[in-house]
């Protein structure tokens, strides 16, 4: 019984060795990671499709933070203003305490593709969430 163990485990790590060869040499070579945007990207001004409402994103630091303002259509300031990397995308996150928003939020993604900031806003006063888009403004 001896015998057919030790073969068996020569036959194992023979076949493990073969599986390792042929894996490692059918491997696909990894893809090059996709290029990130730049925060910069979303300084701009940026137009809410429904009502008189507008983003002001004037610049970005390195860690994301935004120098920007709200308007309604009256200027307000943002509590909170960042932007974030969401996988290979960029997220944005803002906050208003100011004239009864009482700490309403957007949550937007940057879409490249139509260059438009798309999201959600949650109005915490009146309790409810809208679907919201800003065009960038020439």
């Amino acid at each position: 019984m001896k015998n057919v163990a030790a073969r068996n485990g020569l036959i194992i790590l023979a076949a493990s060795a073969v599986f390792y060869d042929s894996a490692s040499a059918q491997s696909p070579q990894a893809a090059p990671a996709s290029a990130s945007l730049s925060f910069s990207v979303v300084v701009g001004r940026w137009a809410r499709t429904a009502g008189p409402y507008v983003i002001n994103i004037n610049s970005v630091d390195v860690n994301g933070k935004l120098h920007a303002s709200y308007a309604n259509p009256n200027p307000l300031p943002f509590h909170t203003a960042e932007v974030v990397r969401d996988g290979s995308g960029l997220k944005l996150l803002f906050e208003l305490r100011a004239g009864g928003y009482g700490g309403s939020t957007y949550t937007l993604n940057y879409d490249p593709a139509s260059d438009s900031l798309r999201g959600v806003y949650d109005q915490v006063v009146v309790k409810q969430k809208f679907d919201v888009v800003f065009n960038r403004t020439r």
